[in-house]
């Protein structure tokens, strides 16, 4: 007997709950979950805004005391982390909510987890070792790239600068709440970095080398890049079009589905370095490297780029298809420059001498180059490097 699919897994949230002024509902929808005492974790720069304080009011009124830390930074550190855990450990809490943009999620998630179990952090970096029973964990993302809020995916920054990921399904929350309208107040710069973030969460999840390459993935991948392809302009340009906002919001959260199940590959191992020493945020790291990993690939998985091609970009149905991946490469590039975001690994201050370190730096992420369609030396990363400079 000849099976239609090969054998694969697929995992996801429990509940996604999806609605314009919803986070004013998050006492209700999460009661249950949370329970009584919980830590918010999020950043200043959103308790300025005063989307916490709506957060906090909707589960005071419905009698669960919360605490806030406030602490996490771009690339969040291990000793952020350790932190938040302390707070939560000393706070008796009983659940975690997560509230801001991406890494302020992976905090979350890594609190529910050590706060839950009392494991130590250094034990769990890496596929699976992270199998204890975590805290309660409600997920509210304010931005539209990481797609964290369905990922069992935290990614923190050691002390010597290196990216390190906990990939497990323990990490995935209970309810993820998405609600547009807090995205409405994101700078365009923002909105364009996180935005291209989640088109090559899609990218590389449809063209992804793992085992577990799936259907369902990649129907969402296709699906995701529609939304992302047609409203990133639109949000970035026009940042009040709460149609585009949603969109952008529902794309991002659609591709974290897909990469949770079918892992991303080369562009995130190249970007990587580039934040972790230079502390450029990871929609841009991403952006920068990207036309420049698809070109790259495309001969070893031309047929995957131009399907996706058509989807993010419906002009390119009409290109032949043995030109259409690289001019998917083309228009991924254009899309980047007309979201006016940097070009050039140099507009954002990065020597040329530093290439080598950083080619050097990706090949420690054989997590993520283990999927990418085209095996990955520490020359070719060298020389898309220095491509993208």
């Amino acid at each position: 007997m000849t099976l239609a699919h090969d054998s694969f897994a697929f995992d996801t949230v429990p509940s996604v709950r999806f609605g314009a002024g919803c986070l004013g509902q998050i006492g209700s929808i999460a009661g249950e979950t949370v329970g009584k005492t919980c830590l918010v974790v999020t950043d200043r720069g959103l308790v300025a805004t005063g989307i916490v304080d709506q957060a906090l009011a909707a589960l005071h009124s419905c009698g669960i005391h919360c605490e806030v830390f406030d602490q996490v930074e771009a690339d969040p550190s291990e000793a952020t982390v350790l932190s938040a855990v302390a707070q939560a450990r000393a706070l008796g809490c009983n659940s975690i909510i997560g509230l801001g943009g991406g890494s302020s999620l992976d905090v979350a998630k890594l609190v529910a987890y050590l706060a839950g179990t009392g494991e130590q952090i250094s034990d769990i970096y890496g596929v699976g070792l992270a199998l204890g029973k975590r805290l309660p964990l409600v997920l509210v993302p304010t931005t539209s790239g990481t797609g964290s809020e369905v990922t069992p995916i935290a990614i923190v920054t050691t002390p010597s600068q290196e990216k390190m990921g906990v990939v497990s399904s323990a990490l995935l929350p209970d309810v993820a709440l998405l609600d547009p309208l807090l995205t409405l107040g994101l700078p365009a710069n923002i909105t364009a970095a996180t935005g291209i973030d989640a088109m090559v969460h899609a990218i590389e999840a449809y063209a992804s080398a793992s085992p577990n390459n799936n259907p369902i993935s990649r129907t969402l991948a296709l699906q995701a890049l529609r939304l992302l392809g047609g409203a990133l302009l639109r949000g970035v340009h026009q940042g009040d079009d709460l149609g585009a906002r949603s969109d952008l919001l529902i794309g991002s959260m659609l591709a974290g589905q897909a990469f949770a199940n079918s892992p991303v590959a080369a562009v995130h191992a190249l970007a990587y370095p580039i934040g972790g020493h230079f502390k450029i945020p990871h929609g841009l790291s991403n952006a920068l490297v990207l036309p420049h990993v698809l070109r790259f690939n495309i001969n070893t998985a031309p047929d995957a780029y131009a399907q996706m091609a058509s989807a993010a970009f419906p002009k390119l149905a009409d290109v032949p298809k043995a030109e259409r991946a690289a001019a998917f490469c083309n228009c991924l590039e254009g899309l980047s420059r007309s979201c006016n975001l940097p070009q050039r690994l140099r507009d954002v201050g990065i020597a040329r001498e530093a290439l080598p370190m950083m080619a050097r730096d990706a090949m420690n992420q054989t997590r993520l180059l283990i999927n990418n369609p085209r095996p990955v030396t520490e020359a070719d990363a060298l020389s898309i490097y220095e491509a993208a400079w």
